[in-house]
């Protein structure tokens, strides 16, 4: 069956303000205000929890070591479960883009580096998580993306066929993802990654998510 799988965050939804917040909170617990902000750091918003301790910390001029990281990350993790759908939303055309692929005969799965309770709660609040027969996060094997036995087990968890998959991501995470495991590649072409996204030329581009069926098409039939 034709596959098509998904990254999670900036790819299917903006979660970089709710991600901002989880970090701004253990900056505050820490006794200083916010210190990243929606306006100029969403880029690293969606990078994960470690990437923001870490800019938050060096704007403090604190070296971002890795026992301090590890401190922190609990306190990032339990605030964004608690407030995991406050400003997330799907990017416009996801809904309908995905049910169409449903409707055309693929498989649609998940293979994202949010772990994977988080990345199920997310879906679950969003009302979308059966949208989707396959959702593998960053601790649900022993590796993680840009490794790509995750993808595998996706695309193998959706019923799907390797030789006739794609990953849709936006990150050079995502792209070596694809190269790894020798499937096309497509970077999506808004957000705040779009330019280096380009710079990676993936086979194909998605500017918005109605171009996803004749992208994907193009590439896989």
């Amino acid at each position: 069956m034709r596959t098509v799988i998904f990254d999670l965050d900036g790819t299917l939804a903006d979660t970089a303000l709710d991600m901002l917040a989880a970090a701004n909170a253990c900056f505050r617990a820490l006794g200083h205000g916010d210190l990243l902000r929606g306006e100029t750091d969403q880029g690293v918003g969606l990078r994960g929890g470690r990437a923001m301790l870490t800019l938050g910390l060096s704007r403090l001029g604190i070296a971002p070591e890795a026992g301090r990281l590890d401190e922190l990350y609990p306190l990032l993790l339990e605030h964004y479960r608690e407030n995991i759908h406050v400003h997330s939303r799907f990017y416009p055309g996801v809904a309908e883009a995905v049910q169409r692929l449903r409707d055309g005969g693929y498989a649609v799965g998940i293979c994202t580096n949010k772990p994977e309770a988080l990345a199920e709660r997310l879906m679950q609040s969003m009302g979308a998580r059966d949208w989707f027969g396959a959702l593998i996060g960053a601790d649900t094997l022993p590796t993680r993306k840009p490794d790509p036995e995750p993808l595998f087990e996706a695309v193998r968890r959706c019923g799907g066929n390797i030789g006739q998959a794609v990953m849709i991501g936006d990150t050079v995470t995502d792209h070596q993802t694809a190269r790894n495991a020798r499937v096309p590649s497509v970077l999506v072409g808004f957000g705040p990654g779009a330019d280096k996204a380009r710079a990676l030329m993936p086979d194909a581009m998605l500017e918005h998510y109605d171009d996803l069926d004749g992208v994907v098409a193009s590439l896989i039939g």
